[in-house]
């Protein structure tokens, strides 16, 4: 047997290369946001962590908003249900400005239905769409006083037969006339449930039957509001005011609108942005400075 020969020396270990630095243009342009790579490989929400993300995000809007009210002035059930008809196509300011001169001259159903046609439709120009508007203000009118005793009904299936009303005039009526709660999908509210990821439904009453399904009855018609007032405030249609939004951290869209703090600050709208609020009439607990009567100033 021969005797093992010297073990040949180990050959040196190459060195490293040096990772060459990435050129600041490449850097920019190749650069993914952090949470890209774990939003790729994350699961899909399940609805049960659907539906808690959601009770929170209504939990922390009604800290920000403990004022949250219908933007529309009244002061009864009838007074509620011509404005929200009026609110079609305009702002609710517009409509407030409109309707002391309205009800000064048509206080009930009776005095309304009596009106004159073209009338009713000069007091009512400013919100636009005053002629359809004022056919249906006349045909509401006229059914409550000859169907209802002069009277707005309390039930949505009584309400939606009126002329110019739907389910979302109808639950405005009930959730803030009569105590009955009800989800009101209007623009701001629908938008904002989709950017939540509540709902993909485009259609308002798909939307209402499948936000009913996410938050307990006696919640419905305060997270109305509060959505509402979230859309209207900060989580605008165009540019949402990302970095100065209160529930950015439970928000999937967050991102989609201005993210620096300074500038979404700018984007704060009423109350938020130290502005007058769309009520000539606020609530006591509204933080915010009362609206201009129409003609006092001009709107931004």
């Amino acid at each position: 047997m021969k005797p093992a020969g010297p073990a040949k020396p180990a050959k040196p270990a190459k060195p490293a290369k040096t990772a060459k630095p990435a050129t600041s243009a490449k850097a920019a342009t190749s650069a993914k946001p952090a949470t890209s790579a774990k939003a790729a490989t994350a699961k899909p929400e399940s609805r049960l962590a659907m539906i808690r993300r959601a009770r929170r995000i209504n939990r922390e809007l009604a800290e920000v908003y403990p004022y949250a009210h219908p933007e529309l002035d009244f002061r009864n059930p009838f007074e509620l249900l011509v404005a929200t008809v009026l609110s079609a196509q305009t702002t609710d300011l517009r409509v407030n400005q409109t309707t002391p001169a309205l009800f000064a001259a048509y206080p009930t159903p009776e005095d309304m239905a009596a009106a004159a046609p073209e009338e009713l439709e000069e007091l009512i120009r400013p919100t636009g769409f005053f002629r359809a508007k004022a056919k249906s203000l006349l045909g509401l009118s006229k059914a409550l006083r000859d169907d209802f005793g002069g009277e707005v009904p309390g039930r949505i299936e009584d309400l939606v037969k009126l002329p110019g009303v739907g389910r979302k005039t109808a639950n405005v009526v009930l959730g803030n006339a009569f105590g009955v709660p009800g989800i009101t999908v209007d623009t701001h509210f629908g938008r904002l449930v989709r950017r939540f990821k509540w709902t993909e439904q485009v259609d308002p009453e798909k939307v209402e039957a499948e936000i009913c399904g996410i938050f307990p009855k006696s919640e419905w018609t305060m997270l109305s509001h509060r959505v509402v007032f979230h859309g209207r405030r900060i989580c605008h249609a165009r540019r949402p005011a990302c970095g100065a939004c209160p529930i950015a951290p439970l928000c999937p869209a967050y991102g989609e609108g201005e993210t620096d703090p300074e500038k979404a600050k700018k984007l704060l709208k009423y109350e938020k942005g130290g502005q007058p609020g769309q009520r000539l009439s606020p609530p006591p607990d509204y933080p915010g400075l009362p609206a201009a009567p129409l003609g006092a100033r001009t709107e931004p």
